[in-house]
């Protein structure tokens, strides 16, 4: 069993940054591959970003060269670095535990809201 909870979000112009952070519970945080994901009300939920438990990265278009995942497997947490915050980026971003090899994703957080005005 795997718990995670995210903070860091809130309220920044476009052109900003934001942290956002994902600390999990457990020993076995280094066992489990980590996603980012993030929902509009009315919407589905969208992938964002992912990290294997080897650091290998992925990304959705749409963040792409703006937005950093990573981990610190000595601190139980993954990080979602955001920068160059567009309006549209604006939801509740949520991360989430898979296990390795495995596309879906077992355990997720209650996620953080991210706002970025115009």
């Amino acid at each position: 069993q795997v718990q995670l909870v995210e903070s860091g979000g809130g309220l920044v112009q476009a052109g900003g940054s934001l942290r956002l952070s994902c600390a999990a519970s457990g020993r076995t945080f280094s066992r489990y591959a980590m996603g980012w994901f993030r929902q509009v009300p009315g919407k589905e939920r969208e992938f964002v970003a992912d990290i294997s438990t080897s650091g290998i990265t992925s990304y959705a278009d749409s963040v792409k060269g703006r937005f950093t995942i990573s981990r610190d497997n000595a601190k139980n947490t993954a990080f979602l670095q955001m920068n160059s915050l567009k309006p549209e980026d604006t939801a509740v971003y949520y991360c989430a535990a898979r296990v390795p090899l495995r596309s879906s994703y077992d355990y997720w957080g209650q996620g953080t809201q991210v706002t970025v005005s115009s």
